[in-house]
């Protein structure tokens, strides 16, 4: 049991594909060894998930449905502290957040249960005597692939409404956050599902994703990463006409207006763009600052940066742990060296910390133009440019200027004029005098590069569904269209 960490059709089997090393960011050591999912494992897993949405009443059961997801979120709420830890050993995010991670997931689940439980069927009386119902049916086998950032809450964003609608589930997150998923499996494995609602497949885009992507069994791929596989798996569903959620990159912008309160939209910036190391889609990634105030704010933003807590994850004080992965952290660098040689200034940070552990000190870029790969392409780290503007039009064209419309931060005491630029912002969440805070009854996605589609909310559950008319007439009366000439 200790190294089965692949779960089909309700039972754990060890992996039968590669072997990967697991790796606390903190620290650089071993967590655990993973024996990962083999292709024919990954196809069984989703044999078995065609096999209980065709055979299992788990898609025309709502009240059992309902009932496990609240089984599930009373479960991760009386286990929430070792989620978090477990979530600070993978990823490296301090224990702060994970905490808040969990919280989330288990409002997430219970939201979508209380959601199926309030849905009703839409009927409408014709004029011509019948009666239409609007059903929303489950797709059936679902994919779900999840990133590394975020591994379990993200995942709770997709497993929550995918359950809730009645489809079968196979479930891959990241392979180098597996941790809580696996921890999670063990929740659910208690609970009692119908085996093959839910299965878990660790492992890397090749052999596992690439399988769940063209499998034609798949009916829904629910992905959410880095827009070049988005696109990549976009093509894919598109030769089957295969249902996909994508929610992908951003560089998202920060505006500041010259009327805001400097010092809390100091610290608001400092959330939007640092928050989980920027390792975050919506991290505010851009700060645009209104010219009057622009050296007043770089003055405070350094200071504080300057007293930025960053070590160790599970220090409760700790406002910032490592990067990821070894070859994340090089990445970022090389973006970093990128934005020097295209002639940006490094204001500050940008430097490796720690002998051991992804730590990287936050890296703030002045003297930007628009055209800088550093100002236009999503570096998804710890890594920001600052550029000035005159007016609210110049605003709104640096912000919308980049292929990614995910997200986008106004800090203004004027509500009315930041509700109008809000109005002309490319995003699909826009907060104004705050930032970062998902609502799970709110839509989630992005415009242009950022995705297609929506999570969280009804929306977030209508992703996960098919619509059904069925019209009925009572008595099925001659028509009277080709009258009876006998």
């Amino acid at each position: 049991m200790a190294q089965d960490h692949v779960y089909i059709n309700g039972k754990w089997y060890k992996g039968e594909g590669e072997k990967r090393a697991v790796i606390n960011p903190s620290n650089e050591e071993v967590i655990i060894e993973i024996n990962e999912a083999s292709q024919q494992q990954t196809v069984e897993a989703i044999q078995a998930a065609r096999h209980a949405f065709q055979y299992t009443d788990w898609p025309s059961n709502p009240a059992r449905r309902i009932a496990v997801l609240r089984q599930l979120a009373d479960l991760l709420e009386q286990n929430a502290e070792t989620f978090a830890a477990i979530e600070t050993l993978n990823t490296g995010k301090p224990i702060r957040e994970s905490r808040l991670d969990v919280s989330d997931s288990i409002q997430c689940l219970r939201y979508y249960a209380d959601f199926v439980e309030q849905r009703t069927i839409e009927e409408k009386k014709r004029t011509d005597g019948t009666t239409s119902k609007v059903i929303e049916e489950p797709i059936g086998v679902c994919a779900l692939i999840v990133p590394w950032n975020f591994p379990l809450l993200l995942g709770i964003w997709k497993l929550a409404p995918a359950l809730a609608a009645g489809n079968t589930v196979v479930f891959k997150p990241s392979e180098l956050t597996p941790l809580s998923f696996i921890e999670l499996t063990k929740l659910i494995d208690s609970i009692g599902l119908p085996p093959g609602v839910f299965n878990l497949v660790l492992g890397s885009g090749s052999p596992v994703g690439e399988t769940l992507v063209t499998h034609p069994d798949v009916e829904k791929i629910s992905f959410t990463g880095g827009t070049k596989t988005g696109r990549w798996i976009y093509e894919q569903c598109a030769r089957g006409l295969k249902r996909v959620s994508l929610e992908l990159g951003g560089k998202s912008p920060l505006l500041i207006f010259d009327d805001a309160d400097l010092t809390s939209t100091v610290e608001w910036a400092l959330f939007a763009s640092f928050f989980n190391q920027g390792e975050v889609c919506v991290a505010a990634s851009r700060i645009l600052v209104q010219r009057r105030v622009y050296n007043s704010f770089i003055d405070q933003l350094t200071q504080r940066l300057a007293s930025l807590r960053i070590g160790d994850p599970f220090a409760e004080n700790t406002e910032m742990g490592p990067l990821i992965s070894s070859s994340h952290l090089k990445k970022v660098e090389t973006y970093i060296q990128i934005g020097l040689q295209e002639g940006a200034v490094l204001l500050q940070g940008g430097e490796r910390i720690k002998e051991r552990g992804y730590y990287l000190t936050p890296a703030v870029f002045t003297h930007v133009r628009q055209d800088m790969r550093i100002v236009q392409e999503e570096i998804f780290g710890p890594v920001i440019t600052l550029q000035p503007f005159e007016h609210d039009k110049e605003a709104i064209g640096l912000a919308n200027d980049t292929i990614y419309g995910l997200a986008a931060g106004i800090f203004s005491r004027d509500l009315e004029r930041a509700e109008q630029i809000a109005g002309k912002l490319r995003a699909g969440t826009i907060w104004i005098n705050s930032y970062h805070t998902p609502y799970v009854d709110a839509p989630w996605g992005g415009m242009k590069q950022s995705g297609i589609g929506r999570e969280l909310g009804p929306q977030g559950f209508a992703a996960f569904t098919e619509t059904k008319h069925v019209n009925i007439s009572q008595h099925g009366k001659p028509l009277g269209w080709y009258p009876s000439r006998s």
